[in-house]
């Protein structure tokens, strides 16, 4: 029950932040939407008219619009972007507020009667909550878009009338945050975990040692990553040679390994090596 109330605690505790990057992506992308597609409407009014064109003359000459044009812009992508970029900052802030903060929380974090795991679990959790919250909300409101898009541009203008799943399809972005299939979500996703245990264990190096520790955290950073892309440089060095399912497997493995090992490590210098 401490861990459950850990995980909340550190949720409520970036609450305000999370729902201001919610509703900055609700705002910016269907504004986006709106003014991407009165943008086409109005400069296909104005060609129209210069050059005496019907609507089937200019969409023949010149084409139509479809929700890769919203899905491309700045509007869409650009909330996106600082969600992520927000949310790796976090990785850092959910760690060092509580020891640069007014009361230097961390005392009282370490001082509770449970094991130090549970405070470095919990705030691994909460931060992987909030990454599928965030994926959640752009799941449910992208239809929503996509109806908004499709309520404003006339068929006579519309190249393709899109799903949601071809427009997930289309952007190398969207793809990535929103994968295709269970088994990319969990490649996926099982990267980014493991990614942020691996910097989890960094802040705990220079925790634990300070000016070395940057220098241990820099270190143990660059050894994860090549242990764990090891298989794909002797792949493509053909040092050895891996069929596609054997590298798959290699880094399914090594990911395991990798993210085991950070928790433990992390988890060990927590325990050892941080004092109040």
């Amino acid at each position: 029950m401490r861990y459950i109330k850990l995980v909340n605690f550190e949720i409520n505790r970036f609450s305000k932040i999370y729902l201001s990057l919610l509703l900055i992506t609700l705002v910016s992308q269907f504004v986006g939407v709106i003014i991407v597609t009165k943008n086409f409407l109005n400069g296909a009014n104005d060609s129209m008219l210069q050059e005496n064109l019907t609507v089937k003359g200019y969409f023949e000459t010149y084409g139509g619009i479809d929700f890769i044009s919203v899905s491309g812009s700045l509007w869409f992508l650009g909330p996106i972007a600082l969600c992520a970029v927000a949310l790796i900052f976090y990785i850092f802030l959910i760690w060092y507020r509580d020891w640069f903060g007014k009361n230097t929380f961390i005392y009282r974090l370490l001082m509770l009667p449970t094991s130090r795991m549970s405070i470095y679990l919990s705030k691994a959790t909460a931060i992987f909550l909030m990454v599928l919250g965030l994926i959640a909300f752009q799941l449910i409101i992208l239809p929503a878009e996509n109806v908004l898009f499709n309520s404003i541009v006339s068929e006579d203008f519309l190249k393709t009338n899109m799903t949601t799943i071809s427009i997930l399809q289309t952007k190398p972005i969207l793809s990535l945050i929103i994968p295709h299939t269970f088994s990319d979500f969990l490649i996926s996703y099982g990267i980014g975990l493991m990614a942020m245990c691996v910097l989890f264990t960094a802040i705990m190096f220079e925790r634990s040692y300070r000016l070395k520790g940057i220098i241990f955290g820099v270190v143990y950073i660059a050894v994860a990553a090549a242990l764990f892309l090891s298989p794909i440089f002797a792949h493509a060095y053909e040092t050895i040679y891996f069929y596609p399912t054997e590298l798959f497997w290699f880094l399914v493995a090594l990911g395991f390994v990798v993210t085991g090992l950070s928790i433990w490590l992390g988890s060990w210098l927590l325990k050892k090596r941080v004092t109040v």
